[in-house]
């Protein structure tokens, strides 16, 4: 059986690398060797890949003293391979068991065989390569669709091949070297055997900002690496097919990256020169079948005239969003947000305020409002909102994503809103965007996340976008305050005064206004009352944004022994789009998820039950019995997000497993009560000590000293 090497080039990926060893190791082809050369790695990479080395003869690890980028690896790894084949696999990826065997098995006397490669977001993923299904592609017909992935990935290629003719990847650059490799290989072998199958899943990494993937780096990167390739390439090969092909991938280059890049005029001047020497050199004829704006872009930067370039630029690119603009409402929208509305002067008196997405008129944004509204009488108000909503006061509703939605948030100096805004809400210098955010965390955040199971497999990479944009954000408490900085890489002015919404918990913690909060909801006032507030799940979801959840809490038990004394209030979180049906529990169980505030909620319950929430942390203001009902914690706490806190001994409260559990601590709360009662107290002075009712004032005079 002839030897595969499977060349591993190394760097930074702690987190992935055991996926990709494991994924090589547990090949049903066995006579491999896996050379793995570090690139310099600052991480805990080479203590990982040891462990593997040390144990398994197959595995060999090279290290780099510094880093020298992907393809002096690669040329470092051939250099050491000692298989008739050679496979090249990157560190963050990783391949089903019997890609190598279906590789080898039907590469036959080609020189060359590729499979499919599957991107993902997870560290594992499910494939099924069935026997049998191949093509074969020859040089003349398909050449131009293996270069095309930019990629020597999932390609079994003869050892002889690449020392016959000296095969090498560039180790000038750290993008696009493959294209050096790839060229001269499918130059000069006559067949390509392209396979259906052999998968190989490229991981599309969740964190492109503190440990991004080389396909991840930033455009201005990008493009200069594409460029100094472009024409070294373009200088070396006369072949009028590769000559096509780079002249091709250019222009693709040039429609679907750069043009992208220089919408920010401020952007061209860096690399204008250079993209110049590149454009002289493709082929007129080849430029004939573009669109009109191609062309007259082209002849500008092929003429070096900078000044008209950006002209000609700045009025396509006008014409492509208005294009952009006629495909739905919402594009039109913002095709005039972008070009007519920001174009007005803002207004310095405007406030626009959202909430949970326009979803209620709640938590702290409600709260300022109602502070300038009694106190600024020279300001003007205009709220978001899914539907139309009665408020105090005179101010403007808007339905969100509404016409007057883009053109009063364009218009307004102030934003306040406790959720992140669209990241396609350009925001002008002058603004100030107040992100009142909406809780303590429990679970981990963003950046302290190391896998995301979201519906949004960009959420790093979009909430660092839109958290560049706020001036200012509240923290409750200096443990939020250090956990906002580390996982939003938030370095912008922090007001910790508390938040705003926990004002009402000290100024209307008394029994008349609880009774009135009771009439209000139309609950009854001879019960006492249970509120149950979880949280959502991270990979239960059928929409990006929309969340299921099933309530695994036995209504029934709890009606049948509690009735007579307590009544239940459901709270779901505002990612949760899935209607609770109480039909059953009647005058027992309420769905309050819709009311608005859920401050409101707190001062009317007696006892809290929660999950991994971080409503928690609010409710401790009033020193109140709190129950976490944590029946999926191992699979919350190891796969889905990690805690903060040590939940069996931070928490301020029992943690209960089943129904019976929390039924009991119930029936039994005097006791529990008295149990904790140190625990809240401590509980109380570690994360409720900046609250004290005056949270609203101090944040409303920051955010407007400068008016």
């Amino acid at each position: 059986m002839p030897k595969i090497s499977v060349i591993v080039p190394v760097f930074n990926t702690e987190e992935f690398i055991e996926d990709c060893i494991t994924s090589v190791l547990s090949q049903t082809y066995k006579d491999i060797e896996m050379i793995l050369v570090d690139d310099g790695s600052t991480d805990n990479t080479v203590a990982k890949v040891d462990s593997f080395a040390n144990k398994n003869e197959r595995v060999k690890l090279f290290k780099f003293d510094k880093r020298q980028g992907v393809g002096a690896a690669r040329n470092y790894g051939i250099k050491q391979a000692e298989g008739e084949y050679l496979y090249f696999l990157d560190s963050d990826d990783y391949i089903p068991e019997n890609t190598l065997e279906f590789l080898i098995n039907h590469i036959g006397s080609h020189d060359v065989i590729c499979g499919k490669i599957r991107n993902t977001n997870l560290s594992s993923s499910f494939a099924i390569i069935f026997k049998g299904l191949f093509n074969t592609k020859t040089f003349k017909e398909k050449k131009s669709s293996i270069i095309n992935k930019n990629s020597v990935l999932n390609l079994l290629i003869k050892k002889e091949i690449v020392d016959k003719y000296k095969l090498t990847f560039s180790e000038e650059t750290l993008l696009y070297t493959d294209l050096y490799f790839m060229i001269p290989l499918i130059k000069n072998v006559d067949t390509i055997l392209q396979l259906n199958e052999a998968i190989y899943f490229k991981r599309k990494r969740n964190d492109p900002i503190k440990n991004p993937s080389l396909s991840q780096y930033e455009d201005s990167v990008k493009i200069e690496a594409f460029l100094k390739v472009y024409n070294d390439l373009k200088g070396k090969y006369n072949d009028s097919y590769v000559s096509e092909f780079l002249d091709k991938h250019l222009l693709n280059f040039y429609r679907m990256d750069i043009v992208k890049h220089y919408k920010n005029l401020s952007n061209i001047d860096s690399t204008f020169e250079t993209l110049h020497d590149s454009i002289i050199k493709v082929n007129p004829e080849i430029i004939k079948g573009y669109d009109l704006f191609l062309k007259r872009e082209l002849k500008a930067i092929k003429n070096d005239k900078l000044k008209r370039y950006k002209r000609i630029k700045g009025k396509h690119d006008f014409l492509r969003d208005l294009r952009t603009g006629f495909k739905s409402k919402r594009k039109f929208y913002i095709f005039l947000y972008n070009h007519l509305f920001m174009k007005m002067p803002l207004k310095k008196n405007l406030v626009f305020f959202e909430s949970f997405l326009g979803k209620n008129y709640s938590d702290s944004p409600k709260y300022i409002y109602e502070y300038m509204l009694k106190n600024n009488h020279n300001y003007k108000f205009v709220w978001s909102f899914n539907e139309n909503k009665e408020l105090p006061g005179k101010s403007k509703k808007v339905i969100r994503f509404s016409l007057k939605y883009f053109y009063y948030i364009a218009r307004a100096k102030y934003w306040v809103s406790n959720s992140r805004l669209p990241l396609y809400l350009n925001k002008r210098e002058d603004n100030v965007y107040l992100q009142t955010w909406h809780g303590t965390p429990l679970k981990r955040l963003v950046f302290d996340m190391d896998e995301v199971y979201s519906a949004d497999p960009k959420y790093k990479q979009n909430f660092y976008n839109q958290s560049r944009r706020w001036d200012y954000l509240i923290s409750p408490n200096k443990y939020s305050s250090d956990i906002f900085k580390r996982a939003f890489k938030y370095d912008g002015e922090m007001l910790e005064y508390g938040y705003p919404r926990n004002d009402i918990l000290y100024n209307w913690n008394n029994e008349s206004d609880i009774l009135y909060l009771k009439k209000k909801m139309n609950l009854p006032s001879d019960k006492k009352i249970i509120l149950y507030a979880p949280t959502w799940r991270d990979d239960d979801y059928f929409a990006k944004g929309k969340y299921n959840f099933e309530i695994e809490l036995d209504l029934n038990m709890m009606r049948n022994r509690l009735g007579d004394e307590y009544i239940v209030v459901l709270r779901m979180h505002y990612f949760i789009a899935n209607k609770i049906n109480l039909d059953k529990y009647k005058g027992f169980a309420f769905d309050y998820s819709n009311y608005d505030d859920i401050a409101e909620l707190y001062l009317v319950s007696d006892i809290l039950i929660t999950d991994y929430s971080s409503v928690f942390f609010d409710y401790a203001n009033l020193k109140r019995p709190i129950l976490f009902y944590t029946y999926d914690l191992e699979k919350y706490r190891t796969q889905l997000r990690g805690f903060y806190l040590n939940m069996e001994k931070d928490l301020p409260g029992p943690l209960l497993e089943t129904s019976e559990e929390v039924v009991n601590s119930i029936e039994n709360i005097s006791e529990l009560n008295d149990k904790y009662e140190s625990k809240y107290q401590e509980f109380h002075n570690s994360f409720c000590q900046w609250d004290d009712g005056n949270a609203t004032e101090n944040v409303v005079e920051v955010i407007l000293k400068d008016n």
